[in-house]
């Protein structure tokens, strides 16, 4: 297997980007490519806006070049320069979901290989997708305010004027000014602070990333935050009400961080950080380089959660490294993940548990596949986006389809360890790149040359863009699992109630109480007097696990328990994670006596979401409600 030096691998990132067309970007990465950010930031918690400004590296690839595209949203445009020179620019109309694109005419050409330092200052919109401001009660210190960024998948157009295409990859450098009494930290190595010079209230945070990456990585917080040491590498920032807790929840960092570089090769970023932010994140976790955003539903007080972890920190070689070049291709992103999270938890607690949680993913599949329609082309692993937002394509299908295919060829190819090889050289060939199915797939070909006839045997349309579940389903080890079927077997079969004890979860572990309610999720609805039974013997309405106590709360609305709707209310408002808060809405929404209820809980609770929760659970509402929506 030959290997690439950096500089083949810069060449082959010069020619893969020519080829880019992304259905969620004005810009056209094939005539120009940023190579390099330098933002200037001026947080504004009274206005709730960004004032700034952005230089742009810009590269020609092709001759008399003088127009420059970049994708913006809602930004207040006040003047642009070319190499010091004054441009000419506009905006032209607006897109429902991309925004508006900003035109830049150059006062001169360029051609192919010659830079320009293109500058633009301007203001954010109060409204910015990708910012979500919170008043100090929204916050755990209740003290001060808090900012906080989403820019995955198309919205970092809203606080800096790019190309916004995950083809496109460039280093950056930030300066931040914040009040004296907040913080700022953002996907890059800190790179010191001093006094604002211009006003002595403030403090200028700065930042640098020297590896490329996509503009969708770009992340900044700004609150009243601490941190903690919790490895030669890493550390946690919060609120320092949550801080502790979080540095004791993810101490096994560096254990997976070591894991993931032995499986995948060297950790390129320098730093690993988790933030834990407010509960109204709207993920469980965003991969950002250098630090890793979390959500405090994870921290369950016994570590079973942290698998995100291993998640996010997987991301920083399959996502991070090595990028999907639309969001067509997003299953190369998070199906690898995906099967490098799962391979991590296999050195770390053993292939039993890896196969217990393939068997909950591909659970989690079957609901998204249910949820979108089995002939929705959405559920595709390799989708079509033209005139899609990407963000209403967001489900589970690209992460667990994805790794259903992998797993498959892995049982194909010769098992884990000789598919892991594979994956690992994926990874070293096409680092710092961003790829296409197709690119992916050829590799895949030469690498596996040896066995071509057995790759030809994979019925690859009905796996790439054929809606519905995979055309195979993976034959998992049930070792793990067998005692949660036999549970809930025995509850869908219980004629006596006062069999079940307490005793029943003794053994269990919390990945287990997860998959046991899973699986009469899968049924139908248990009669109301197994519910209150099953509730009496094992109390679980007192579980703090987040991911026990959605699924129980969905059984229990599901079922009609009346007394159950506010507890589900209450979860899907006091945090914001989709995976929570979309399903437990859409629950009581549906128990018919208490669908107004669910609509009135949103309308009062939607300005405390992120813009993309609050839309998406608006049209789950059936609520006429538009995503730009003010926070």
């Amino acid at each position: 297997m030959s290997r690439c030096s950096p500089q083949c691998l810069q060449c082959l990132h010069r020619r893969t980007s020519d080829m880019s067309s992304d259905p969620s970007s004005f810009s056209c990465s094939s005539r120009c490519v940023t190579r390099h950010l330098n933002v200037t930031f001026h947080v504004d918690f009274d206005s709730h806006v960004i004032r700034a400004q952005v230089s742009l590296t810009v590269e020609a690839l092709q001759d008399r070049l003088s127009v420059l595209t970049l994708d913006t949203r809602d930004l207040k445009i006040v003047s642009v320069s070319a190499n010091g020179q004054a441009a000419v620019f506009s905006l032209g109309p607006k897109h429902s979901f991309k925004g508006a694109p900003l035109d830049i005419t150059l006062p001169f050409d360029l051609s192919r290989g010659q830079h320009v330092i293109v500058e633009v200052t301007y203001e954010t919109s109060p409204s910015a997708m990708a910012l979500q401001w919170l008043t100090p009660a929204q916050t755990a210190g209740k003290k001060h305010p808090y900012l906080f960024s989403q820019c995955q998948a198309h919205h970092c157009r809203s606080i800096v004027p790019c190309q916004d295409s995950p083809s496109v990859k460039h280093t950056y450098y930030a300066q931040v000014s914040v009040p004296k009494d907040l913080v700022a930290v953002m996907s890059a190595l800190r790179d010191g602070q001093e006094v604002d010079p211009q006003d002595n209230n403030r403090i200028i945070y700065r930042f640098r990333q020297p590896v490329a990456m996509p503009s969708y990585l770009i992340a900044i917080v700004v609150g009243d935050l601490e941190s903690r040491v919790i490895g030669p590498r890493s550390r946690v920032w919060s609120e320092k009400e949550f801080v502790d807790k979080a540095a004791s929840e993810f101490s096994e960092t560096e254990t997976m961080l070591v894991t993931a570089e032995d499986l995948a090769g060297p950790y390129v970023w320098g730093q690993y950080d988790i933030l834990v932010l407010p509960p109204s994140f709207p993920y469980g976790g965003m991969e950002n380089p250098c630090l890793t955003f979390a959500t405090p539903t994870l921290l369950a007080g016994d570590k079973s959660l942290s698998n995100v972890i291993a998640h996010e920190i997987s991301h920083s070689w399959t996502g991070n490294l090595v990028t999907n070049k639309t969001w067509e291709h997003f299953w190369l992103n998070e199906g690898h993940t995906v099967y490098l999270e799962r391979m991590i938890g296999r050195r770390m607690k053993g292939e039993q548990f890896r196969q217990f949680k393939a068997m909950g993913g591909w659970k989690d599949l079957q609901d998204s596949v249910n949820t979108f329609g089995v002939n929705n082309p959405l559920t595709n692993l390799v989708p079509s986006l033209q005139d899609v937002d990407p963000d209403d394509a967001f489900s589970s299908v690209p992460y667990e389809k994805g790794f259903a295919l992998l797993y498959y060829l892995e049982e194909l190819m010769g098992g884990p360890e000789v598919f892991m090889g594979f994956v690992k050289s994926y990874i070293q060939l096409f680092a710092y790149s961003s790829v296409t199915t197709d690119e992916w797939k050829n590799y895949l070909f030469r690498y596996f040359k040896d066995k071509v006839d057995v790759l030809n045997q994979v019925d690859w349309n009905a796996w790439m863009f054929t809606p519905g579940m995979p055309p195979v389903k993976p034959q998992y080890d049930t070792t793990l699992a067998d005692s949660c079927i036999a549970l809930s077997q025995r509850w869908i079969k219980a004629i006596d109630l006062n069999s079940f004890t307490e005793n029943d979860l003794k053994s269990m572990s919390s990945h287990q109480l997860i998959k046991f309610l899973s699986l009469l999720l899968q049924e139908d609805p248990l009669p109301l007097t197994h519910l209150k039974k099953m509730q009496e013997v094992y109390d679980l309405n007192v579980v703090l696990n987040a991911e026990i106590r959605f699924r129980w709360l969905r059984l229990c609305v599901r079922s009609k328990w009346e007394e159950a709707v506010p507890l589900a209310l209450k979860m899907a408002t006091e945090q914001g994670r989709m995976k929570f808060t979309r399903p437990l809405f859409r629950e009581v929404f549906n128990f018919e006596k208490f669908s107004d209820e669910a609509v009135r809980v949103f309308l009062a609770h939607r300005a405390e979401m992120h813009s993309v929760t609050s839309g998406l659970v608006a049209k789950d509402l059936n609520v006429d409600s538009l995503k730009s929506t003010s926070l």
